[in-house]
């Protein structure tokens, strides 16, 4: 099944895709539904509500509330190597704010105080369900779907102090969405997928999901050892190597680009960038 979330008469709506449009759930989020242990597999197919077009503007966050956000760094070799660190042994983890989402065709917005925000394209794993010290083994029953994520980044801020969490959260630049691909349909893991990113058409980013260095079972073994995983929690499992940091000279998105993240079996995330006013 695919999960979107958007405005409908007035109210955050959830729906499920079918080939004739979008069948209307109602205004339950997708949040609440894994909070109540919902199985998403087969919710929507028992869904009796109208089926719609739905606005190009009118996607919201596929999830407006998650309960966290945890974010992977160079989870990618081929990133670290572009990136001013060593590769790590360890997943870097660090969070994002439910304060920094937008959605798919919503703009990313380049603060006034930097002009270096950078995109990250990257695959967002959702839970359905959580808890302490979960095996590697395990990890992967605890995922509801997979999703797309734009984790961009204000570079300039991101690198004021050895902690990134700043200029991994000014508003509107987490972009999420816009569908909600449950498990059963994916590969294991989200595993072999192929991502690519584009800036104006252009392919900036292309990988493989099975080049991170941290799979998914991995990520969510590893947190938990510290953290009480839950339904409805987040994790943005990193981004391959392209950023506009990288390059030489950089090149950071500026008003009037539009970027694109793709990956393999989910679809396609686009925002278009403008400048904070």
């Amino acid at each position: 099944m695919r999960y979107v979330n958007f405005m409908h008469k007035g109210q955050p709506t959830l729906g499920v895709r079918t080939a004739e449009g979008v069948r209307v759930l109602g205004n339950e989020s997708l949040e609440s539904l894994l909070k109540r242990g919902v199985d998403l597999a087969t919710y929507g197919e028992n869904a009796q509500g109208p089926v719609i077009e739905i606005g190009e503007q009118d996607y919201l966050p596929l999830m407006q509330e998650p309960g966290k956000i945890v974010c992977v760094g160079l989870n990618y070799a081929d990133h670290t190597k572009e990136s001013p660190y060593a590769q790590p042994d360890y997943p870097t983890l660090f969070p994002r704010f439910n304060s920094s989402l937008t959605a798919h065709n919503k703009p990313l917005v380049r603060p006034r105080v930097s002009d270096t925000l950078d995109y990250e394209g990257e695959m967002a794993v959702v839970l359905k369900s959580g808890g302490r010290h979960i095996s590697k083994e395990d990890a992967l029953k605890h995922v509801a779907g997979y999703a797309l994520f734009n984790e961009g980044s204000v570079r300039e801020y991101q690198f004021k102090s050895p902690q990134w969490t700043v200029g991994k959260n000014f508003d509107d630049t987490g972009a999420f969405g816009p569908d909600l691909v449950t498990a059963d349909e994916l590969p294991s893991g989200g595993k072999g997928l192929l991502l690519e990113t584009r800036v104006n058409g252009k392919v900036v980013q292309s990988a493989n999901t099975d080049d991170m260095l941290f799979d998914v079972a991995t990520v969510i073994s590893t947190l938990s050892e510290a953290v009480t995983l839950s339904a409805g929690d987040v994790i943005v499992s990193g981004t391959p190597a392209g950023v506009g940091f990288g390059m030489n000279p950089k090149v950071y998105l500026k008003a009037g680009d539009v970027v694109e993240i793709s990956i393999e079996g989910i679809g396609k995330l686009v925002n278009p960038v403008i400048d904070e006013v």
